[in-house]
């Protein structure tokens, strides 16, 4: 095989509209509209100000954070987060998989790949707090809603990836199984699964990342987990614990994606 040529040199790449004066109205126009744009924004100067006041409180807070006054209720928003982010990572992969499966175009028939590709278009079209919203008008606040809003989420999410992972599988060795006469069982088992399980594998724990930032979102709706927590501090003006539940938010979040990243290394 001949080693592949690259480049020396720069090429400027081409431009789309090669005439200088269409150039220049374009440019012009895309001015005038920003200066449009940002005159028709009413800005209320005096809220302005009351909210960088109140912008300093909080920064002064989140200097000088208060991890005891609200400790009981930080640790049970921080429980209730901690298990909607496992148990609707758990429930949402799991659903997640035999979905992806029905929409890869080249393991299943024409109607279940069209079904499962719509499951997948509706929960990503659908955003998180939207579905929040929706689930505590129907179950009520509470970490339930919290543990739905993110399962839905996941399976829009894995299964569209894990579907495009299976549609770029190795053709050659799905054919080398197939040339066995395996059933078609046996073709996701020893074609497709050992080619998708480790990315699989790092996207369940890029999710449960995800799930556990997400759950501080959705709990401002009242969907519970550490974001109602968070959202009553803001509230009653404790910005100090409002401070605390932000650091152990990023602590948290940081120590998880630490240690999904060397998973993620480990098992690829």
């Amino acid at each position: 095989m001949s080693e592949q040529s690259y480049p020396t040199t720069w090429r400027r790449p081409p431009q789309i509209v090669t005439n200088r004066r269409w150039r220049l109205a374009l440019q012009i126009g895309i001015l005038v509209y920003l200066v449009l744009a940002v005159g028709s924004i009413e800005v209320d100067w005096e809220r302005v100000s009351i909210g960088l006041e109140r912008g300093q409180r909080f920064v002064m807070g989140f200097l000088q954070p208060d991890f005891t006054s609200r400790w009981g209720d930080i640790y049970r928003g921080l429980i209730e987060s901690l298990t909607m982010t496992l148990t609707s990572t758990v429930v949402g992969v799991l659903i997640s998989v035999p979905i992806g499966i029905g929409a890869a175009s080249n393991l299943a028939p024409a109607w279940i790949y069209y079904i499962c590709r719509s499951i997948i278009a509706v929960s990503r079209a659908l955003q998180e707090i939207i579905i929040a919203i929706f689930l505590v008008a129907m179950f009520g606040f509470g970490p339930f809603a919290g543990f739905l809003t993110l399962s839905f989420a996941t399976i829009g999410f894995l299964a569209k990836l894990l579907a495009d992972d299976i549609e770029e599988i190795d053709e050659a060795q799905a054919e080398a199984v197939r040339a066995t006469g395996a059933s078609w069982w046996q073709l996701v088992n020893y074609a497709v699964q050992p080619q998708v399980m480790p990315r699989l594998i790092g996207l369940s724990l890029y999710r449960l990342d995800i799930n556990f930032r997400e759950s501080a979102v959705i709990g401002i709706v009242g969907a519970g987990g550490i974001g109602a927590t968070l959202n009553t501090a803001i509230d009653r003006y404790e910005y100090d614990s409002a401070g605390a539940i932000l650091l152990i938010i990023i602590g948290i979040v940081m120590v998880a994606e630490y240690g999904s990243s060397y998973l993620r290394k480990f098992l690829q």
